[in-house]
């Protein structure tokens, strides 16, 4: 419960799945690695033997990607500091059934960038999930927490569960490029068994581990829709979430500026019931679903539009303020909608949770069914 809306700051429900992903981590030096053939090759090309990153990936023979993938961690340095983001994500780009291999490989770049981690050892990884991949339940989140787990462990690198999920959410944002919230990473680092992790996705706040009462099941039922948080409608929809909510913060702006000024239309009976301090805040907002519905429905849904294109955006308000995707002028976004969505889906997930930790009645079955038919 909350999906789509983490990145927005709603309350999220989510529970891990029966099914893990497992990843195993070698040290070896590079004299005592064992290279395979086209990778001995390269580097004798280059003049020696150097540390590499060497992944084998079980399953490939159930989607369209390598099972394996090879490179020399040098690649990962420019003249002694980690490259940046934007060229690892073209160096995984190269190959498009390699590519994969960000999710893995990825999460040593962000450990060198973002903990100043140094890599000198030559790296076998082994990646073996049985997380159905394209189904949306966190295939690619699994992946990059039991990596950057076992690579932790190999190396002695002490990164508590939270911290560990916002490094994993770096590595699918900015090395893979899918404009992702923090949900999933931390449901794979801090969920437990048949209980939901209840968190506040600003940016990841865990609240409790909600016990689900024993007359309660979940079941994931296959739609055979893939799913994929690096499509291109999924970071459109994200685009237009931000676009909606810079609106917000303008309107508020401006109602602030007009409040201080004597006899202004501010005056209104919005600003008489509220005062500008709320005005204030809205107008300074971090996150959409710190916005309640009723003051979204009362001042701000009637100047959202339902559409509007990149260019008309960004003439009016510039940028954004998403440092994870980037307007295509050339492009119509949904606005309302995708503005519209993490407000009520916050309001939804409080009500499920409060809903979950009532008596066993029909009524409250009822009741979760329903707030789960509107989530989807």
């Amino acid at each position: 419960m909350g999906g789509i809306a983490d990145y927005s700051g709603s309350l999220v429900l989510q529970m891990p799945l029966r099914e893990a992903c497992h990843v195993a981590v070698q040290r070896n030096h590079p004299s005592k690695q064992k290279l395979w053939k086209h990778t001995k090759a390269r580097q004798l090309v280059n003049g020696g033997l150097v540390p590499v990153i060497q992944i084998v990936s079980f399953g490939s023979d159930l989607s369209n990607r390598a099972p394996t993938f090879d490179m020399d961690l040098s690649d990962f340095m420019d003249d002694g500091k980690p490259i940046s983001y934007e060229k690892a994500r073209e160096l995984f780009c190269q190959d498009p059934s390699q590519k994969w291999a960000a999710y893995v490989a990825g999460t040593i770049l962000v450990l060198m960038t973002e903990l100043g981690a140094q890599f000198t050892d030559s790296i076998s990884i082994l990646v073996s999930s049985a997380v159905p991949e394209g189904k949306g339940v966190s295939s690619s989140a699994s992946v990059e927490v039991a990596t950057m787990s076992a690579i932790a462990a190999a190396y002695g690198l002490n990164i508590i569960p939270r911290d560990l999920a916002l490094l994993c959410q770096k590595v699918e944002n900015h090395v893979v490029g899918a404009p992702c919230g923090v949900m999933d990473q931390m449901a794979s680092a801090c969920g437990e068994a048949n209980k939901l992790l209840a968190m506040v996705c600003q940016p990841a706040e865990v609240k409790e581990l909600v016990s689900i009462p024993t007359h309660i099941r979940f079941w994931g039922l296959d739609s055979g829709i893939r799913h994929s948080v690096g499509g291109g409608d999924y970071g459109s929809v994200r685009v237009g979430t931000y676009m909606g909510r810079k609106m917000i913060k303008c309107t508020a702006s401006d109602l602030v500026s007009e409040s201080l000024t004597s006899g202004s239309p501010a005056q209104s009976d919005c600003y008489k019931e509220n005062g500008v301090g709320v005005l204030k805040s809205e107008a300074a907002l971090e996150y959409l679903c710190n916005l309640p519905p009723h003051r979204y429905e009362a001042v701000y849904a009637k100047d959202i539009p339902e559409v509007i294109s990149g260019e008309a955006f960004s003439e009016k308000y510039g940028d954004h303020d998403d440092t994870v995707t980037v307007i295509d002028p050339k492009r119509s976004y949904s606005v309302k909608a995708p503005t519209r969505h993490p407000i009520y889906e916050n309001f939804r997930v409080e009500a499920f949770k409060t809903l979950l930790e009532a008596g066993n009645t029909d009524e409250q079955l009822s009741a979760l069914g329903e707030l789960m038919y509107q989530v989807n």
